[in-house]
């Protein structure tokens, strides 16, 4: 009897080993596909000799090493003022897009009113509407308002932030409620509460949000094409786009690189900050009633 258990577990062991080495196999196979375009860029990036063509197959080496493609893209692009544009648009978009879906969680979570339900569906039911449905209605609104190229036509549609406000409440029914009770025996007014009590306790959910609206708005072209008007006040992308456009994708290839490698660096950078939290936040690791 042990022999025949001992068996079946054995047999059980070895399917269970030979699955994770497929899907482990699986995963790799993906992750290359994922990540030899990049590494394309990042060598291609630093070859002098692609500037005038780029090479296929990839080089596994950049054909002449150099780092003056990187000063002929700060030449070529204004690229502190592009970066420096997008910081400005992203900084505000995920403030008021962070806050409003953490204050409007908060409200469908704690405060428990009628309608919480459909009001929430109601929100969510805005994400199946593609953008480039509301796209030219949203355009034409801001174009009477007299918002063409001006920032706040990035600000004010980050009021609604549907998806965050989904998040934020699934964040905030993990936490008890009994924090919310005693703070409002103790006097605390309902903000209070909010920001004193909660807003604490929610450094993964926000991580998780600025992650995911700082990867939307950098990598933004559409919508930043048609609301901005000056130059001087062009995004990161289309400030690509445009150098792109203008000298042909097969012209200057290496400095095109340099420039995206370069264009990329604040996404590395705040995803290695952040991307612990969301691992947390996908754990939900509040405090469980």
């Amino acid at each position: 009897m042990m022999n025949t258990v001992d068996a079946k577990l054995s047999h059980r062991r070895k399917k269970i080993s030979l699955n994770q080495w497929i899907l482990t196999v699986v995963l790799f196979l993906g992750s290359f596909v994922m990540i030899v375009p990049f590494l394309w860029m990042l060598i291609t990036s630093f070859d002098w000799a692609a500037r005038l063509h780029i090479n296929f197959p990839p080089r596994l080496w950049p054909e002449e090493p150099s780092i003056r493609t990187f000063e002929a893209a700060f030449t070529s692009i204004k690229m502190f003022r592009y970066i420096t544009n997008s910081i400005i648009v992203s900084a505000g978009v995920i403030i008021i897009s962070a806050l409003s879906a953490l204050l409007s969680g908060y409200a469908l979570s704690k405060l428990r009113f009628k309608g919480a339900n459909i009001v929430l569906l109601l929100a969510l039911s805005t994400m199946m509407i593609p953008f480039e449905m509301t796209m030219i209605p949203q355009y034409l609104l801001f174009s009477k308002l007299g918002l063409v190229d001006n920032y706040l036509a990035f600000y004010l549609p980050a009021l609604n932030y549907a998806f965050g406000t989904f998040l934020a409440k699934a964040f905030f029914d993990q936490l008890p409620t009994t924090l919310r009770e005693a703070a409002i025996l103790d006097g605390a007014k309902e903000i209070s509460v909010f920001s004193r009590v909660y807003l604490p306790l929610c450094t993964p959910i926000i991580a998780t949000m600025v992650i995911l609206l700082f990867l939307g708005v950098w990598n933004d072209m559409l919508w930043p094409l048609l609301i901005l008007k000056k130059a001087t006040k062009y995004t990161i992308q289309i400030g690509l786009a445009m150098f792109t456009y203008n000298n042909g994708i097969d012209k200057q290839p290496s400095i095109i690189m340099a420039a995206t490698t370069v264009s990329l660096i604040p996404v590395v950078v705040v995803y290695m900050f952040l991307q612990r939290y969301i691992i947390e936040s996908i754990a939900l690791s509040g405090i469980k009633q």
